[in-house]
């Protein structure tokens, strides 16, 4: 037993080792890939928490990506040009993006902890019609249509952005590569976080929610109050994931943040699967590295062109296949791409002789 812990601790440590060395290695496409990868992940990690184990269907996530987005920006950019901004310290203003992500679940709390399931999500698609109303009518604080561009966070001088440029041990690092290590940071606090919430009480409370739910309410467990405070840290998440993303795009556009948006994170957590941090983060993977790998190499791979050239954009193919994913999982998989490695990886550890036995075999 005391085998795995230490299998898994040497895991994470090359992880770790990993994501510190890669800017040293990885060009600035894969670099910016990766960051998309890492902050699609704390957003899954927080519509994973609501939908994955606590039941509840949400399809207004984009909505609070947006928020924190466009808090972020509005926040810490100087008024210039017709555009509003307070000018506030940019990590000030991060954290408070995050906040008023969270508050935006706040509001819609009551509803969250009123409705379930279908229902739910019939509501939360407001949140997407809202918001893109918003988004692209309210000029001053958006930028409109045209959206704007993103101020670089600076921490105690430290810019994250090319200009200035950092040379570390002989390799520049621009703005790919600070927001990497930014990104890696960020996740793996948000990860932490989460398996803290699941691994402890509010977990069981959130598991017995979606599993029993008149089972709960009758063990004492106050069902809407844990289903509206889910909300709003799975809005925070949103927000945070938000703010990340904005800071790699540097230029805000409103139709990013809009249903289809919501649907890329629902598949995530149901491809990586439901409930868990590991899936969140390897559904997230797959669907935001997806289009990338596609677009990156269709030039190498059959019904994967240009459009209006007669195959697929990337794009397209990278939803068809995710699409596919989807219904496999559902069908076949029901823990997702983190069971599957599970599965495999109890088979392979079945096939390898036990310690114990090979010495008592001798």
């Amino acid at each position: 037993m005391s085998e795995m812990p230490a299998f898994k601790a040497i895991v994470w440590a090359a992880v770790a080792v990993a994501a510190v060395v890669a800017p040293f290695y990885l060009e600035s496409f894969w670099l910016t890939a990766g960051v998309f990868a890492m902050a699609a992940a704390i957003g899954a990690i927080g519509i994973n928490l609501l939908t994955g184990a606590t039941g509840q269907l949400s399809m207004g996530h984009a909505f609070f990506l947006a928020v924190g987005a466009y808090g972020y920006v509005y926040l810490a950019a100087e008024p210039e040009g017709g555009l509003g901004g307070l000018g506030l310290p940019t990590p000030l203003a991060a954290v408070l993006a995050v906040a008023l992500a969270g508050a935006a679940g706040g509001l819609f709390s009551p509803i969250a902890g009123r409705l379930k399931g279908a229902y739910l999500g019939i509501a939360t698609l407001a949140l997407i019609f809202l918001g893109q109303h918003v988004l692209f009518n309210a000029g001053p604080v958006t930028g409109g249509y045209n959206g704007r561009p993103v101020p670089p966070l600076e921490i105690f001088g430290f810019v994250f952005a090319d200009d200035p440029q950092v040379v570390l041990l002989g390799v520049p690092f621009g703005a790919a590569e600070k927001l990497w290590l930014l990104a890696a940071a960020l996740l793996a606090l948000a990860a932490w976080f989460a398996r803290g919430v699941l691994a402890d009480r509010p977990g069981r409370a959130m598991n017995t929610i979606r599993d029993h739910e008149t089972a709960a309410g009758v063990m004492g467990v106050p069902v809407a109050r844990y289903r509206a405070g889910v909300f709003v840290l799975s809005s925070m998440y949103g927000g945070l994931a938000g703010v990340l993303l904005a800071l790699t795009f540097q230029q805000t556009v409103p139709s990013y943040f809009d249903m289809l948006r919501s649907l890329d994170y629902l598949a995530m957590i149901v491809i990586g699967g439901l409930g868990s941090v590991g899936g969140a983060v390897i559904g997230a993977a797959f669907v935001s590295l997806l289009p990338e790998v596609l677009g990156r190499y269709s030039e190498a791979l059959p019904l994967v062109a240009a459009p209006g050239s007669g195959g697929f954009s990337p794009a397209e193919a990278s939803r068809v296949l995710y699409g596919i994913a989807v219904v496999a999982v559902v069908l076949f998989l029901p823990g997702g791409l983190l069971g599957l490695a599970a599965r495999a990886r109890r088979a392979l550890s079945g096939r390898l002789p036990h310690p114990s036995k090979s010495r008592s075999a001798r």
